[in-house]
């Protein structure tokens, strides 16, 4: 269960959290949080919602659906790479919050509780540990990079902010979207190298030329 922390300023009773990288992470956490519940921040975080698993699945399939409509191989191509490089970031991100459990900065900002451990669980609170925005997000912002480099920039940096958005709008703490990247990044990388290395529809092996 969440465990009850003293009833005194947030940013100073952060340091009896833990020791460490978690005590550093938690107490920036809440201060870029701080302004959670401002219009302009939950603006934001409707913003944010760009990079949740339904809007990114919806994307994914439209630029593939488009890329085949229209004969563009290169479009389809990105399509089919953002919707493997999803899947596989969401269920690696699925599993992590499933098997840990970290409460969110606004849980910990609103009621005072915090804590993180094991087991995970499906409760919504709970589930901190990794941004799933952050994951799908830079899967696919790295699946376009790879088919368009001219838009790698663009799309890192609209990755870059849906994970910003999570921290300010305190659903995540800054380490939670780090990881998040990291499993988007990692998704998108092995699910390239396995698409590669099936033979097209000439049976060519293109991880051979």
């Amino acid at each position: 269960m969440l465990s009850k922390i003293s009833q005194h300023p947030i940013c100073a009773r952060t340091v009896g959290l833990a020791g460490g990288l978690e005590a550093i992470d938690v107490a920036t956490g809440v201060s870029l949080a701080r302004t959670k519940d401002h219009p302009a921040n939950r603006a934001l975080g409707s913003v944010g919602e760009v990079g949740s698993w339904q809007s990114l699945l919806a994307l994914s399939v439209t630029v593939l659906a488009c890329g085949k409509a229209t004969g563009d191989r290169r479009l389809a191509e990105t399509g089919g790479n953002m919707l493997a490089a999803g899947i596989a970031a969401s269920i690696v991100k699925t599993t992590i919050k499933r098997t840990v459990h970290r409460t969110r900065p606004n849980v910990l900002m609103d009621e005072g509780r915090y804590a993180r451990g094991r087991p995970g669980t499906g409760i919504g609170p709970w589930q901190s540990f990794p941004s799933g925005h952050a994951a799908l997000s830079f899967a696919l912002a790295r699946s376009v990079a790879r088919t368009y480099p001219g838009l790698a920039a663009a799309a890192s940096l609209a990755a870059a902010g849906v994970a910003a958005i999570q921290v300010v709008r305190g659903a995540h703490f800054p380490l939670d979207v780090l990881a998040g990247a990291a499993i988007g990044v990692g998704a998108e990388a092995l699910t390239h190298r396995t698409l590669r290395s099936k033979p097209d529809d000439a049976g060519h092996d293109p991880s051979v030329s």
